[in-house]
């Protein structure tokens, strides 16, 4: 009898977890399929009703950039690496970003005059103007991979010190109460309390930060062009295009460029919703 029921039970459940997991693909999946196609059908509006014969080599119609920029292996493998010299000064600036953002974020959390202090200094170099910035980096630091990485940092460094910030100092002043009433030090407070509860928010920074590390990347590489040639990152090889008026492979590499900062932010989504989930109701939501 109780296989029997078992049995009836699944035979109910199966078809509502399958019609939910197809709402769901479908709730994903529709509305930005919906936009990719209204993008394309507007491309190919304004590439042949808007600009002239001989101004469509500045926005080659989607057809003509597929077939130059993804079906030519030549031009594809160009590109492609370009992409990997990009993604290592993406994911070294970013980490050295996250490293010292993240403690200069504690470290403006333990005290007010602290926050005062360095605060206005974090919100001065956002405020960087980083085309005035660069020769500058370059001649105090080489037309190389190290100026790269700190043009990176400069750009991406802003929203984690902010994002960290925030949630260290969110935490609710009745469960700081209750560590103190139990003489828990400063650091222990920070590891078990702090910490936990700004995770949200720090992932919030993260994401940002990790698309805003691959403009940082490809402005050095656009800035410092030093290298020997066929090393070029997406940032070099975008200003060659620009210069060879190659419009087809020139949003081949912006789409690219695109393509590396979805997936970096995507990831940190994921890996946010995973490390929280067990903790925060609204971690879905990441």
């Amino acid at each position: 009898m109780a296989s029997i029921v078992g049995t009836a039970q699944e035979q109910l459940s199966t078809p509502a977890t399958g019609g939910r997991v197809a709402a769901r693909v479908l709730k994903n999946i529709v509305p930005p399929a919906a936009v990719a196609a209204a993008v394309i059908g507007f491309w190919y509006l304004f590439t042949y009703f808007v600009l002239g014969q001989d101004q469509r080599f500045y926005l080659p119609p989607p057809h003509q950039v597929v077939d130059v920029g993804f079906l030519t292996w030549f031009n594809l493998e160009q590109v492609l690496l370009g992409l990997w010299r990009t993604t290592q000064v993406t994911l070294v600036g970013f980490a050295l970003s996250v490293a010292a953002g993240m403690s200069i974020a504690v470290l403006m959390s333990q005290a007010r005059w602290i926050e005062r202090s360095v605060f206005p200094y974090a919100v001065a170099v956002q405020a960087l103007p980083i085309v005035a910035v660069s020769p500058l980096i370059g001649l105090w630091w080489g037309w190389s991979f190290r100026s790269k990485v700190i043009v990176t940092i400069i750009i991406s460094i802003f929203p984690i010190i902010t994002n960290t910030l925030f949630g260290l100092q969110s935490v609710e002043s009745n469960l700081k109460d209750l560590f103190r009433l139990h003489n828990a030090g400063r650091w222990r407070r920070m590891r078990k309390l702090q910490f936990p509860a700004a995770l949200p928010a720090i992932f919030t920074g993260l994401r940002i930060s990790a698309g805003l590390s691959v403009v940082g990347a490809v402005v050095g590489e656009f800035f410092f062009k030093g290298g020997t040639y066929g090393s070029e990152g997406l940032g070099q090889l975008l200003f060659l295009f620009q210069d060879e008026l190659s419009g087809s492979k020139l949003v081949t590499g912006i789409l690219f460029c695109s393509l590396l900062g979805l997936v970096l932010f995507l990831f940190f989504g994921w890996a946010g919703r995973r490390l929280t989930s067990h903790w925060y109701a609204g971690a879905t939501d990441l």
